[in-house]
């Protein structure tokens, strides 16, 4: 089917998919935070002892943190972990409370590492490790549902912000040309924001002051009171890599290790805020506003380590993991629904292009970060740990940089996001076979406005026991985080207070041979 030349001669198929080549602003800030943030993951004895392992090795997680962990292992090891989480939330939306839970079990962790002795004794080599380790870095799976009164502000301002200034024939449907036409035909012409625009324009949630093709300013069908409104929010998906070590041991007391990873990412994301008008005096009293997107993507980064035994109880760690080279695709759905009035009478209105958008390949560099540790062995029945890590997510970065919309989102990152702080604390006592655990971590507000989104608090605790040459580890770590999620970028960018609070137990089968 052709569309209109004056739509730059977009081309569409029978599956209903739109291309969006030039346009690509779908992604935001808060995208670029969620996968430059790491959790807590891996074996059931890392968790106990909330990460603190970057000095400490004999453990696939601590290979991970740090590369150099891998030389300090005497035998090969394979290990398999699993986690249950449960994300709970304390919610506020305009003084209207209430709370949500989502649970969720997946694996964790998979790997193993080889060790090969060096039998030269003329070389001051000891011993060199191999490995490849699965991690599943960052858990997206969550729903939750805000609900409250708006005194002010209607998900209407949100079509309107996105109309204002643009040409009233691009972002309206021309004669004889279909709903999925003509959204498909402004997406791959003009772009995203048009797209908005369109469906407001479309659903009588906007009008433009003037009925003419060249009319750039619009106005809000939608007024009252107040606007009754219900967020639903479900997310669903990771962040993970796997790692290919290879580390060594120079004399028995310093192991050097290095990773390279191939990092991927899967997010899908569903989003439904319904609004019904309190004392309405417009022609547009009830909106329905369901979008969906789905982020699909893989990155490459590198991380290197080492460890030094300074004594025979003094362990000290450095490690510094590069940037995560990010190269992501997202594709969104939208629909509307609304009800108007004419003549007294309530009218449906529904506006589902049935379109798949699909944007174009853009890269994302999620910031580096250095780490320092130290570790006591108290004989062979005690250890404590401590680790300090350090990044700055003020350097996040979209690209290509001269796309005027990534400069403008990368100059709103170094204005909005900082350099932030991770401590944490470990312990672990063994009792013969059974080895008790627990542990402290407090990570800083990447963001400089720490009231959007506050520092992380979490504590630990597990055990384990050792059959010989078969562990069975269990862990439970909790942590809590306040923040304010935006509903909108522009228009309804009103805000759901959340108090997050995650919990986890993870379980580690291991073996060494």
């Amino acid at each position: 089917m052709n569309l209109l030349t004056s739509r730059g001669n977009a081309i569409w198929a029978f599956t209903l998919i739109s291309f969006s080549f030039l346009f690509s602003n779908a992604q935001s800030i808060e995208d670029a935070l969620r996968y430059s943030l790491d959790d807590v993951q891996g074996t059931a004895r890392h968790a106990a002892m909330s990460g603190a392992f970057g000095a400490l090795g004999a453990d696939l997680t601590a290979t991970s943190l740090n590369p150099a962990a891998s030389a300090v292992f005497n035998t090969n090891a394979l290990a398999i972990s699993g986690r249950n989480t449960s994300n709970s939330q304390d919610l506020d939306y305009f003084g209207t409370t209430g709370s949500s839970e989502f649970s969720s079990f997946r694996l964790e962790q998979l790997g193993g590492i080889f060790i090969v002795d060096n039998y030269d004794m003329s070389s001051d080599w000891t011993k060199f490790s191999f490995g490849v380790v699965y991690d599943r870095m960052s858990n997206f799976d969550n729903d939750w549902v805000a609900s409250g009164v708006n005194p002010d502000n209607s998900v209407g301002s949100f079509f309107l912000a996105n109309a204002q200034g643009k040409r009233l024939d691009q972002i309206s449907a021309f004669e004889n040309e279909s709903i999925t036409e003509a959204y498909a035909a402004i997406g791959s012409s003009y772009g995203y924001e048009h797209q908005q625009a369109f469906l407001g324009y479309e659903s009588f949630i906007i009008d433009p002051v003037v009925f003419d093709d060249a009319n750039t300013s619009y106005v809000l069908n939608v007024n009252g009171d107040s606007y009754s409104q219900r967020y639903i929010s479900s997310t669903r998906g990771y962040k993970g890599k796997v790692a290919f070590n290879f580390a060594t041991m120079y004399r028995d007391f310093l192991s050097v290790g290095i990773n390279l990873n191939s990092n991927f990412v899967r997010y899908d994301d569903f989003k439904r805020l319904d609004e019904v008008v309190i004392g309405s005096t417009g022609t547009t009293n009830s909106i329905d506003f369901r979008e969906t997107l789905a982020t699909t993507g893989g990155g490459f980064s590198v991380q290197v380590g080492a460890i030094a035994k300074v004594t025979s109880s003094l362990r000290l760690g450095l490690n510094y993991h590069s940037p995560t080279w990010f190269y992501l695709t997202d594709r969104t759905t939208q629909s509307v629904g609304t009800i108007r009035i004419e003549d007294g009478d309530e009218v449906p209105i529904v506006i589902n292009p049935v379109i798949v958008n699909y944007f174009p390949t853009y890269r994302l560099n999620t910031p580096g970060s250095f780490g320092a540790s130290a570790a006591y062995v108290f004989g062979g029945t005690a250890l404590l740990s401590f680790d300090y890590n350090y990044k700055d997510y003020s350097q996040m970065r979209y690209s290509p940089g001269i796309d005027d919309f990534f400069a403008e989102q990368n100059t709103i990152i170094s204005n909005t996001f900082k350099g932030a702080s991770t401590f944490r604390v470990g312990g672990e006592y063994r009792i013969y076979q059974v080895s008790l655990r627990g542990g402290y971590r407090f990570e800083q507000s990447p963001y400089k406005d720490t009231e959007f989104f506050g520092d992380l608090e979490g504590y630990s605790f597990g055990l384990g026991y050792n059959f010989g040459g078969v562990k069975l580890d269990g862990a439970f770590t909790q942590s809590r985080r306040d923040f304010q999620d935006r509903l909108y970028n522009v228009g309804l960018t009103d805000t759901v207070q959340i108090r997050n609070v995650i919990s986890n137990f993870i379980f580690t089968l291991s073996f060494a041979f």
